[in-house]
């Protein structure tokens, strides 16, 4: 089916880009287009696809959003999200003012919620195009429409079965890639929105997930992210009863790929299995990202995690154990609906244990539609920036000691660009995540060199190039 629908997506492609050459013998030019990405990895995947069918259709990708045509990619895990597109939006309606042939768009899980499309359909009139995350794959055909439509185009589906992946992408790098290997999530935890916007779990056949990445390969790309909300969870319901650990095996004997990364991981999923293949992979990149959210047993209760605090430092140790140059990274958040000092005391006391080598440390954000959204003992703001400030003062000592095991070490970097703020200098990322910054050219970049760690400076090293 996927096959047929993509063949599908490319007649509307030929169909869209005749209005595209259309509008370009109207410039004087060829148009422009600009994709913006709020939110995860997953979000950064689709918006690569976006991206490769505006290429193909004609547009000119840029960064800025005073374009022809602007996408913008949601995301609606916390509200400033949601804020964030708004007041953009504001932005974009002074853009089409004066220019009256440009097109906006807005895509992504915040579309999926009823509540923020009408809202758009009521206070956002100039938008010409609203779709969500079930019918990505149907762009091209949502363009046709929105060039013969006179009016707003809206569509939204519910859920979605089809998988097509066989349409065109536009890779922000050329050496490294993203590879769904499922969609959707099962775990319901009780503050989080992405089951009602992402759909329930679908894992990709395995078959197909390998032909993709033999075909990055093949085109130059050196290494992968594996993705998906749980990708421990990857296999349940296909015929062939592969596990993620059994996928990862596969992964790994294709040629050309150097390094292998995944995410998210749930940590009640992660198996023995998986750990014996991080264990003794050469191509597997030391790095895990295990979500702790909370240390306290009631509020992990209450999340829905479904794991306790002893079982998680358990997991945690056993990791390190079998894989000791592992760096773990996690999310923590703070302020859920009755926790209160005590808890937070023992979110800390996880840190601690574990020794995180980075956590990304959030306050919690109410997202209607969810059952925290509806539980009793909000906790006050002022309390919540208190214990935020204690969790991440914790996260941010743990990790600097952490950081600075790998000093003096020489390590293998995969060089991702021109540093930013210095063009004598290169950044390189390690197989553990962590950045580099050394002295280097533009032509090092997709390179994999051998770099001496020199200087911890907290989360990055300076180093420099091994000849």
């Amino acid at each position: 089916m996927s096959n047929r629908e993509a063949d599908l997506q490319f007649e509307y492609m030929e169909k869209a880009s005749a209005f595209v050459d259309e509008l370009a013998n109207t410039l004087g030019r060829i148009p422009t287009a600009c994709v913006v990405t709020f939110g995860c990895q997953m979000n950064a995947r689709d918006s690569e696809k976006l991206s490769g069918i505006l290429k193909k259709i004609g547009y000119e990708l840029i960064d800025s959003e005073n374009a022809d045509f602007v996408i913008y990619n949601t995301c609606t895990v916390r509200d400033n999200a949601n804020q964030k597109v708004y007041g953009r939006l504001g932005v974009l309606n002074g853009y089409k003012k004066k220019n009256p042939h440009m097109k906006i768009a807005l895509c992504g899980c915040m579309m999926q919620e009823t509540s923020a499309v009408e809202r758009i359909r009521e206070s956002y009139h100039f938008v010409d195009l609203i779709f969500g995350t079930h019918n990505i794959y149907k762009f091209a055909e949502l363009i046709y429409t929105m060039f013969v439509s006179d009016s707003m185009v809206v569509d939204i589906v519910d859920g979605n079965d089809k998988i097509v992946e066989e349409l065109p992408t536009e890779r922000k790098y050329p050496f490294k890639s993203g590879v769904n290997i499922m969609y959707g999530c099962n775990n319901f935890c009780t503050y989080c929105i992405v089951p009602y916007v992402r759909g329930r779990e679908k894992s990709r056949e395995p078959g197909d997930i390998i032909r993709e990445i033999e075909k990055l390969s093949k085109d130059g790309v050196t290494e992968i992210m594996l993705l998906g909300q749980n990708v421990n969870s990857y296999g349940r319901g296909l015929s062939g009863g592969i596990t993620f650990a059994q996928l990862l095996s596969e992964v790994e004997r294709i040629d050309g790929i150097r390094r292998i990364r995944f995410m998210t991981s749930h940590p009640k999923d992660l198996s023995e299995e998986l750990i014996s293949v991080m264990a003794g992979s050469d191509k597997i990149c030391r790095h895990l990202h295990l979500p702790l959210q909370a240390g306290s047993d009631r509020i992990l209760k209450a999340m829905n995690r479904n794991y306790s605090k002893e079982k998680y430092i358990a997991l945690a140790a056993r990791i390190k154990d079998r894989i000791p140059d592992i760096s773990i990274t996690t999310d923590i958040m703070v302020g859920f609906p009755g926790e209160t000092d005590k808890d937070v005391d023992e979110t800390i006391d996880v840190v601690r244990k574990v020794q995180f080598d980075n956590a990304f440390t959030f306050i919690y954000s109410k997202r209607n539609g969810t059952p925290a959204a509806a539980m009793e003992n909000q906790v006050e703001e002022n309390v919540v920036k208190e214990n935020f400030d204690r969790v991440l003062k914790c996260v941010q000592e743990t990790a600097r000691m952490r950081a600075k095991r790998f000093e003096g070490r020489t390590m293998e970097a995969l060089v991702e660009g021109v540093n930013e703020n210095d063009s004598t200098l290169v950044t390189g990322r390690l197989s553990n995540n962590m950045l580099v910054h050394f002295e280097g050219s533009n032509e090092l970049i997709g390179r994999y060199v051998k770099v001496s760690l020199d200087e911890c400076k907290g989360f990055y090293y300076l180093g420099r190039k091994v000849f």
